[in-house]
């Protein structure tokens, strides 16, 4: 009787382990899909908001720059004055940011060289111009009131002497140098 009681137990026991690592065949049923969200900073100047959105840029400097920014406190500094700047640099690259008299987020240039491009860029810039060299290339990124006005990149590429420059949108659209 104290064997089967012992039997019947371990048997419960491994039954009820085995349960927990037992997979559904729905894969999908249960599973959460991360989506990352834009950064969105908003910092309250009195009755306004400040708003900025970073970008998603696969250069490690232009990211760290742009942390660097909204870690920046601008603390009374702004009092007295119609507008405000305020330039960070890098090796790589400027940052410059201008606030209105009561202290709200109004334009920020984004302006890097020779930075990583992201894979869409590559990608279209090959397929356009196959046989081509990325040799230098610049990133623009201008936003106003929250709401970006300009993300593209100016390359230059080269086949051989020939050398041509490119407007690249940031999702791979070529907006100018195509003939």
């Amino acid at each position: 009787m104290k064997s089967f009681i012992i039997i019947l137990f371990f048997f419960g026991f491994a039954n009820s382990s085995y349960c927990q690592d037992k997979k559904s065949s729905d894969s999908d049923e249960g599973s959460l899909k991360l989506e990352q969200l834009p950064e969105v900073v908003i910092r309250s100047a009195g009755k306004d908001f400040s708003v900025y959105l970073t970008d998603k840029n696969p250069d490690a400097s232009v990211r760290g720059l742009q942390e660097q920014f909204i870690s920046y406190n601008l603390g009374k500094d702004y009092e007295g004055f119609d507008s405000y700047l305020v330039t960070m640099q890098t090796q790589n690259g400027s940052l410059a940011a201008t606030y209105n008299a009561n202290g709200k987020l109004t334009r920020v240039v984004e302006n890097y060289q020779n930075v990583r491009l992201p894979s869409k860029v590559i990608y279209s810039v090959y397929k356009e111009f196959p046989g081509w060299q990325i040799i230098n290339d610049k990133f623009l990124f201008t936003q106003e009131d929250g709401d970006i006005i300009k993300k593209q990149y100016h390359l230059k590429i080269k086949k051989n002497n020939e050398v041509r420059k490119l407007v690249v949108h940031a999702n791979g659209e070529i907006l100018k140098g195509v003939n």
